[in-house]
């Protein structure tokens, strides 16, 4: 049976502005991203018309391995031989197997609960947070982004939360990396601070680099938890297996999505110590998730980790990230509206002079053979995640065509007022 090509892209379109999103629709019409996927393999995409774009955006992380990793997509198949989901409220070899190996990855963690996308799982960080402390103030980074559920809302940037106020009380925000406003908020009140590792939505600013030993050493004195959320940055994205261990420390939370799902199972989960669980000892089913750990999910999720775990693959990342920053130093200094490379690993935002910058880049890439969009919360910084198994070739081909797109940009500055009124 054939699953794509069975209407035309046109057609495609149609229904889809029809059924499911007129407003989405007529975006991407706007901006002459007019891209439908069908065929997907590795580092590639194609459009239901036949062209392929390289996939530089992976849904956050979705595709970190690529579309249909081979070794992904047999440990699927074989797990529908005889597993399904599973019953959440029982016992499973599946998750325990899971956990074992999940958390064997990270130095202090002892309990995880399983969610199905990371929104869910940063609500029960907070949970988890409040549970364990009895306290309610949760403090988060402005312009952060955790998730579009209810206490991961509250942790978000203001566009996405302002139309369903009120939302949960006791969040405050602080500038990401101000380690003396952080000092300020945290107080004997304080249940959590939570933290994308780098915020990918923001625009991926690196922290100071004794940032997050302030993190840890204020959450310590005031006994809140530090909460880690490495959906993106998580998952060997950025050369290491988790991103905080750039940094030499220890949160006491860990939370992690989008890429443990393969790209074709979703699963997330909420990492801890064990010294936390002792609220949910009193009662063991006060947060529940029907789909979350499905066990058909975790035997691929294991195999994501187990790929990732290998020496060479992490040594890829590192390998190709020191090629593209060769590349993209090079790129800075031919054009001046490039204001800064941020980057860890093939973790990477390109920082540009004007806001209006991000939305022409994305439209120029998908021009120019690549998929990549601007950061929302920052539309002057264009965001390029590649899958995690490019090689040289694909590392060449992003260079080489971000020349074409940088070119594009500064020829035709004119876009810049008219995006300026749109974004």
């Amino acid at each position: 049976m054939t699953f794509t090509g069975r209407m035309s892209k046109q057609e495609v379109i149609n229904s889809f502005a029809k059924h499911v999103s007129p407003a989405k629709a007529r975006f991407f019409s706007l901006a002459g991203i007019d891209f439908v996927p069908a065929k997907r393999e590795g580092v590639w995409y194609w459009d239901l018309d036949g062209r392929k774009i390289m996939d530089c955006h992976c849904n956050g992380g979705v595709f970190n391995l690529g579309h249909r990793h081979p070794e992904i997509i047999e440990t699927f198949k074989k797990a529908l031989d005889e597993l399904d989901i599973g019953n959440h409220h029982l016992i499973s070899e599946h998750r325990a197997s899971l956990a074992e190996k999940l958390l064997s990855t990270m130095p202090g963690m002892e309990r995880v609960v399983f969610g199905v996308g990371g929104g869910e799982a940063v609500d029960f960080a907070i949970k988890l947070a409040r549970g364990y402390t009895g306290r309610k103030k949760i403090v988060y980074a402005r312009g952060g982004y955790h998730g579009h559920t209810g206490f991961a809302l509250s942790a978000g940037d203001e566009k996405y939360k302002k139309l369903f106020e009120p939302l949960a009380p006791g969040f405050v925000e602080v500038p990401f990396g101000d380690a003396e406003a952080l000092e300020k908020a945290v107080d004997s009140e304080t249940a959590g601070v939570i933290f994308e590792t780098i915020p990918a939505t923001l625009g991926m600013p690196l922290p100071p680099v004794d940032f997050y030993q302030r993190v840890r050493e204020i959450c310590d004195e005031k006994g809140a938890l530090m909460i880690l959320d490495e959906v993106q940055t998580g998952l060997g994205r950025t050369g290491k297996m988790w991103c905080i261990e750039h940094y030499g420390v220890e949160p006491d939370v860990i939370v992690t999505a989008k890429g443990l799902s393969g790209g074709v199972y979703p699963i997330s989960a909420t990492c801890f110590r064990d010294e936390f669980d002792n609220f949910m000892m009193e009662n063991p089913f006060i947060h529940v998730s029907t789909f979350g750990g499905a066990e058909v999910g975790c035997v691929v999720a294991e195999k994501v980790i187990e790929i990732i775990s290998r020496r060479e693959f992490l040594h890829n990342v590192v390998e190709m990230g020191q090629r593209l920053s060769a590349g993209l130093d090079r790129l800075r200094n031919e054009f001046d509206f490039i204001e800064e490379i941020r980057q860890k690993g093939l973790f990477i935002g390109i920082k540009m002079s004007d806001p209006a910058y991000g939305p022409l880049m994305s439209i120029a890439c998908y021009q120019n053979g690549i998929l990549a969009v601007y950061a929302n919360n920052d539309t002057s910084v264009l965001q390029l995640l590649p899958p995690l198994i490019i090689r040289g070739e694909h590392a060449s081909y992003i260079l080489e065509h971000l020349q074409k797109v940088m070119e594009f940009a500064s020829q035709r500055k004119d876009l810049l007022g008219m995006i300026r009124m749109l974004v």
